[in-house]
């Protein structure tokens, strides 16, 4: 009786990666596997040079292969840091296109979708970008097609936002692969309670009162677009009432209600995260991250950072240099 050829994945890491991720791509198919009682898929460790990775978790991990043993592979998943790279770029970056050219599928999983992005083989494909990253990775890629929902694949790219959106895309590798029947079976082998797919948009925090739920009413929901759309250049709340077609007062009162916050301290506090996204994951300096959340100097942006998150942007950027990893550079604190 003749075999199926087997499902080779590959999964690329890099110091920092997020370990969430990994078991959550892996776990999926191993339950595949045993429930169809054949090694549909096979999977490895892999590393730039072959060498021990650390975890975010701080666990190690001792890779398989090194990337230049990667062939012949099916599939190719990066699981990083926004920060990372590779050690050796030109050779890193040409392996990857290299394995692109010749039919593996290559993916990025939240933070590994830079690496990814910064090889040069995502020119032309859309991105799925986890909301934590969304600021930072505009800033590095103004002109990728990055995208909110959890998955957003093609014939030859998966990204996925984070370590839930990597479980989804497990299960839609196993459906694909094996059926429906056993992505359901696995899925409520872990308890999963649904399968989402492309078109699904990331669950994102508010910056609301806590008992407000997670839906803003429609006015408050119109105006929080409106100020996610001008977070460079900043918009008067005079001119979000001009196009919601409402006064400023209404639009007072129902952030207010909403939110137990004025619409200005609810917008500044957007600014404020998309600031931190760059400040954490990001290696421009502070005064181009104030330019790019539309101040025209520093002050106001330490000031209003500090009474945000109680220390100064390179305080915050200097804090989180002492949680980098073996080889995951340390961002410029200036």
């Amino acid at each position: 009786m003749l075999t199926e050829k087997r499902t080779e994945i590959g999964f690329l890491l890099f110091d920092g990666f997020p370990m969430a991720c990994l078991t959550s791509l892996i776990e999926p198919l191993r339950a595949a596997n045993e429930i169809a009682g054949q090694g549909a898929f096979r999977w490895s460790l892999v590393t730039e040079r072959g060498q021990k990775v650390r975890s975010s978790a701080d666990v190690r991990f001792e890779a398989e292969h090194a990337l230049s043993e990667c062939q012949p592979i099916d599939i190719l998943f990066l699981l990083s840091s926004p920060t990372s790279r590779f050690a050796d770029p030109g050779y890193g970056n040409g392996v990857l296109r290299n394995l692109g050219r010749h039919g593996t599928i290559l993916g990025g999983i939240s933070g590994g979708v830079f690496p990814l992005v910064r090889s040069g083989v995502m020119t032309g494909h859309p991105v799925s970008v986890h909301w934590c990253y969304e600021a930072a990775f505009e800033a590095e890629f103004p002109d990728m097609d990055a995208r909110c929902e959890v998955i957003v694949s093609d014939a030859t790219r998966y990204t996925a936002a984070g370590a839930a959106a990597a479980f989804d895309l497990a299960l839609h590798l196993i459906e694909n692969r094996l059926g429906g029947d056993v992505a359901h079976e696995v899925a409520c082998w872990f308890q999963h309670p649904m399968m989402r797919g492309e078109g699904v948009r990331q669950q994102v925090p508010r910056t609301a009162a806590p008992d407000t739920g997670d839906k803003l009413p429609p006015l408050v929901a119109q105006c929080v677009d409106l100020f996610a759309g001008h977070i460079s250049d900043p918009i008067s709340i005079a001119e979000v009432a001009n196009r919601t077609g409402v006064t400023p007062r209404q639009i007072e009162r129902a952030f207010k209600q909403a939110t137990g916050q004025s619409p200005s301290h609810y917008y500044r506090a957007m600014r404020m995260k998309a600031a931190r996204q760059m400040v954490v994951y990001a290696k421009d300096p502070i005064a181009e991250i104030a330019a790019a959340i539309g101040y025209s100097s520093v002050a106001p942006l330490v000031t209003h950072y500090r009474s945000a998150f109680g220390l100064s942007p390179s305080e915050d950027r200097r804090r989180i240099n002492r949680f980098r990893v073996v080889d995951n550079a340390p961002l410029p604190s200036v």
